[in-house]
């Protein structure tokens, strides 16, 4: 197959069947409905199954039980009903089963609007639902990244026995951009002797729970966790970094927003201003290295998100007081402009008031 013009929902679907994804188990909320309207008509394609449960949390209840068996299973929703999602996914985290889940955000909170937006940072990164987890996040930035990061997403979830979440704002599922989907040059065989697909007389039965009643078990389970948290930390962090090396400012975004603030920094570059770009493709974990690396050369930071500004607080814990940390957002679902941008660039790095 070779390039095709997609739309970014749709995007995340094939690239999801692409990656061995047979399941999906969905509810309609805007920005994201093309994605369950996809899935409801490619899956029997492919003999897979897709149910459009009768709501956000029955859906994630059919995940957990699909997740059991084995098989690559999906969700999908956008901010509201991602909230509904919690308490299952902190049962898929306590039970360790993998899947993947996407969350296309629109603005809130509440039912807000269906604008694009950032706001579900914390969500998805301190853990939205009860008790002592993280999850693998996610944040592609362009349609081609859609196709290899949910690719990444199966897998990941698959070494960790770990939900994963792919996390995109409304203007990335509904854009259109042309997209190839190669064949993966090398595909990690994942066993799965925890799955229960039934024993067939070979040992005893296969019990996947989150309950333990033992204060002192529940704990080993926590530590156990934990550690694989810190596995996933060491081996899963992405980032990319634009022109950082002489950078008197670094700004930082992520997802479409790191795409209008490439526009302005190369703006500001033309003036004589030096500024480069980190950006986040894991949201958690998040890729300290970068910031460790420039923070004590570097005159400061600029943190620029649709929302009112939730990751500055992980990119202030990775400056740890080493320089400044500045913020820029828009939020409610308007989207930054380059101008906007640039101007914040220009009033911090380059001496000019606006």
């Amino acid at each position: 197959m070779g390039k095709v013009l997609m739309k970014g929902n749709e995007v995340i679907a094939e690239a999801a069947i692409h990656a061995g994804c047979k399941y999906f188990f969905g509810y309609p909320i805007t920005p994201q409905s093309e994605l369950v309207a996809y899935m409801a008509r490619r899956l029997p394609e492919v003999d897979g199954l897709f149910l459009q449960a009768e709501s956000e949390i029955a859906a994630i209840n059919m995940v957990y039980g699909a997740a059991g068996t084995g098989v690559r299973v999906m969700t999908s929703s956008s901010s509201p009903g991602f909230s509904l999602k919690q308490e299952g996914i902190s049962y898929l985290v306590g039970s360790e089963l993998p899947a993947v889940i996407c969350n296309i955000v629109r603005g809130g909170p509440g039912l807000g609007n269906i604008q694009p937006a950032q706001s579900d940072y914390f969500q998805v990164t301190k853990g939205g639902g009860h008790g002592d987890y993280n999850i693998p996040v996610l944040a592609p930035a362009s349609l081609q990244e859609i196709v290899e990061l949910t690719q990444d997403a199966f897998d990941i979830a698959d070494r960790y026995r770990t939900p994963v979440i792919l996390m995109g704002d409304g203007m990335l599922g509904q854009m259109m951009e042309p997209v190839e989907f190669g064949e993966r040059s090398e595909t990690e065989q994942f066993k799965k002797e925890w799955a229960t697909t039934g024993t067939r007389g070979d040992g005893g039965p296969k019990i996947i729970t989150s309950l333990e009643l033992n204060a002192e078990s529940l704990e080993e389970r926590n530590r156990n966790l934990q550690r694989k948290f810190s596995r996933i930390k060491e081996n899963e962090v992405r980032y990319e970094t634009y022109l950082i090396d002489d950078a008197d400012y670094i700004m930082v975004a992520f997802g479409t927003v790191a795409r209008i603030t490439l526009n302005a920094i190369n703006k500001a570059r033309r003036e004589g201003v030096k500024v480069g770009l980190i950006r986040p493709i894991s949201l958690w974990p998040f890729p300290e290295k970068p910031f460790i690396e420039t923070r004590e050369r570097v005159k400061g930071f600029i943190s620029v998100e649709m929302s009112a500004g939730q990751m500055i607080e992980d990119v202030k814990l990775a400056v740890n007081g080493f320089a400044l940390v500045d913020f820029f957002g828009r939020t409610g679902g308007v989207v930054p402009t380059q101008e906007e941008i640039y101007d914040k660039i220009m009033s911090v790095a380059g001496g000019v008031t606006v």
